[in-house]
């Protein structure tokens, strides 16, 4: 069953967007431009709420409600009197249906009407974990399903233009929707979309980074309804939907940016000041105070301002936001955008209030940071060094992320080559969970990886078997699986359109007859890999033993009480024969061996394989 979506209608005043609810009685002069969350639900774990009231003087009124079922705790001014914050306890009494706020000036008396909802039993919340499949999508540039809203008149930015890096180009959620039968053969299970929420900013708005609605899908992607049908989708599919969180900026035209509620709303300086974007300054323990507050508090770019997170508004603000996106739309997972710029006390208290609605929801951190000390530092769990514990259960895992490409880049050294990937897997005793890491050969930020190894395809090849069969949560960024390329110089060259999802492409990348010979083998390869490690858990969640690599040869199984999958990567650029008998710890008492990519069956006698110049073997082991 699909929520009822607060019906709203949109006018511009001064440069901000205003929506007023419809149901309210207003006075001359005066109206309720905005009340949020736009609705709430009885029956939810934490019975206190905010609502954050915005309209014209509003913070002069004084406020009753109508339902017994709903008691205020207590009406909050502040300096701007365009505002008031009104703490509510949803009480057991409470029923589902609307309620009447009042707001009294004297004689003068406005009301607003406000719905409290029961909680769909929907499958949500259901985590993501190491036994999915992650697609990244962004998606202005995956599909259009819906022409109709390519173009939102009244929006700031109003381009289209598929032959602009910089320009929005069309992609929509309908367009996700049409796909998600592709993806689901492709062997993915979960779908991770760069933010959908309005993003109302004159420039590069197709990204989504920069939030200028809270409460709202961008228009130009699709509405809520559209939004909650991708759930609907997707859950049907058994398939779960990641939501890409911002809490650390908005964009500059946010509504709470073109008037702040009040004077501390955002991280503020005397004159502009940019994050120094140095994240050791966080943990250093001999760093000065002047150089962490840069760090945290600084802005990400001059468009993003930085919120503050220390702010008790601002924390009520940005979490239950999030919780409503979570009930609205059956999110099973959060990705969380830029998380070491993130007040990390914050980040705990957060994640404690969205656990205790959702026990089994997960979130994961994108650290882009050099070093598994500095990735491990943001992490859950409160080790030597660390201040405060913010129980982020997973990271974006960057440091295997360099790890990969030097193994198959640089020749093996002692800390080089298949070394670095050697080094920094054993380095997994400083994560609390590794399990819950997201791996990936390349994002929306870096270079695509098959331009990374010199559109080597041997090299791609081993990369991807690394990605589906090493630990952690793998993640796939579109059109990796049919060898799209390019480097981030800019980074809208990694964007680029998914063929076949527009009208009038000249080719359909979506189906085999579109695929060139090189793109239809790259992703056979990994759709076949990718289903076999969804059908088999010793890849999910198997233990996993590495052998330090010899002649630049890296060795590694993964194996439980049913299974045993080894992995044998050449990272040389010639042929190399591997002695088997070297790893009898594991396969002592195998009697064969299956590849899984040929399903050939391999009974090596003499105890040895070749492999290619930078092949990688998948091997089941029998016993």
């Amino acid at each position: 069953m699909m929520p009822t979506i607060l019906k709203t209608t949109i006018r511009l005043t001064t440069g901000i967007v205003a929506l007023t609810a419809l149901g309210w009685s207003p006075l001359k002069g005066q109206s309720i431009q905005r009340v949020e969350p736009l609705n709430w639900w009885v029956g939810m774990e934490n019975p206190t709420l905010q609502l954050v009231v915005y309209g014209p003087q509003i913070g002069k009124s004084e406020v009753q409600v109508d339902n017994k079922g709903i008691e205020l705790l207590r009406v909050n001014r502040t300096e701007n009197p365009n505002y008031l914050f009104l703490d509510v306890k949803i009480t057991a009494a409470a029923q589902p249906g609307w309620s009447t706020f009042t707001f009294s000036q004297g004689k003068k008396k406005l009301t607003y009407r406000y719905e409290l909802k029961k909680r769909d039993q929907r499958v949500k919340a259901q985590g993501v974990t190491s036994e999915d499949l992650i697609y990244l999508i962004m998606p202005d540039r995956f599909a259009n399903g819906n022409k109709v809203n390519d173009q939102v008149k009244g929006m700031l930015d109003m381009s289209l233009n598929r032959d602009s890096m910089y320009l929005r180009h069309g992609g929509d959620l309908e367009g996700v929707i049409s796909k998600l039968d592709y993806l689901q053969d492709l062997g993915v299970t979960s779908v991770w979309m760069t933010p959908v929420l309005t993003n109302d900013m004159p420039l590069a708005s197709y990204h989504g980074y920069a939030n200028t609605e809270t409460y709202h899908v961008d228009p130009r992607f699709g509405s809520n309804d559209t939004y909650v049908q991708l759930g609907e989708q997707l859950h049907k599919r058994r398939m779960k939907l990641i939501f890409d969180v911002v809490p650390n900026h908005i964009g500059s035209y946010h509504w709470t940016v073109k008037d702040k509620p009040m004077a501390d709303w955002l991280n503020e300086w005397p004159e502009y000041t940019q994050t120094s974007y140095k994240d050791q300054t966080v943990f250093d323990p001999y760093a000065s105070a002047a150089d962490k507050k840069k760090m945290v508090k600084g802005w990400f770019v001059p468009t993003m301002p930085d919120m503050n997170q220390q702010n008790p508004y601002v924390q009520n603000y940005l979490t239950q936001s999030h919780i409503w996106w979570i009930e609205t739309a059956a999110i099973d997972g959060f990705r969380i955008d830029t998380y070491p710029y993130n007040d990390l006390d914050f980040m705990g208290k957060w994640t404690d209030r969205i656990q205790k609605e959702y026990p089994n929801f997960t979130f994961f951190g994108e650290t882009w940071v050099h070093g598994v000390a500095n990735q491990a530092y943001f992490l859950g769990g409160k080790r030597v060094g660390q201040a405060v514990d913010s129980k982020l259960m997973g990271v974006t895992d960057f440091q295997l992320n360099y790890a990969i490409g030097d193994a198959l880049n640089q020749k093996s050294e002692w800390t080089a080559g298949a070394n670095k990937l050697y080094t920094t897997l054993a380095s997994d005793y400083q994560y609390p969970q590794p399990q819950q890491n997201v791996i990936f050969l390349d994002n929306h930020d870096k270079d695509r990886f098959f331009s990374v190894v010199g559109e080597n395809v041997q090299k791609y090849k081993s990369a991807m078997a690394w990605l589906l069969t090493t630990r952690g949560i793998p993640q796939l960024y579109y059109g990796a699986e049919i060898l799209m390329k390019n480097f981030s110089n800019p980074d809208g060259l990694l964007r680029e359109d998914f063929q076949g999802g527009f009208a009038g492409d000249k080719k359909d990348k979506f189906t085999v007859a579109g695929r060139t010979e090189a793109e239809q083998e790259m992703w056979s390869f990994v759709r076949t890999l990718a289903n076999y490690r969804k059908q088999h858990p010793v890849l999910q969640s198997g233990k996993t033993m590495q052998y330090v690599p010899e002649d630049g040869v890296y060795v590694y199984f993964r194996y439980n009480d049913q299974q045993t999958v080894m992995v044998v990567m050449n990272c040389n650029d010639q042929e190399k024969e591997v002695k088997l008998d070297r790893f009898a710890e594991r396969n002592a008492k195998a009697t064969g061996y299956v590849d899984v990519i040929s399903q050939q069956a391999l009974k090596p006698t003499d105890h040895k394989i070749k492999l290619a110049a930078y092949e990688t073997k998948v091997l089941d082991l029998k016993f």
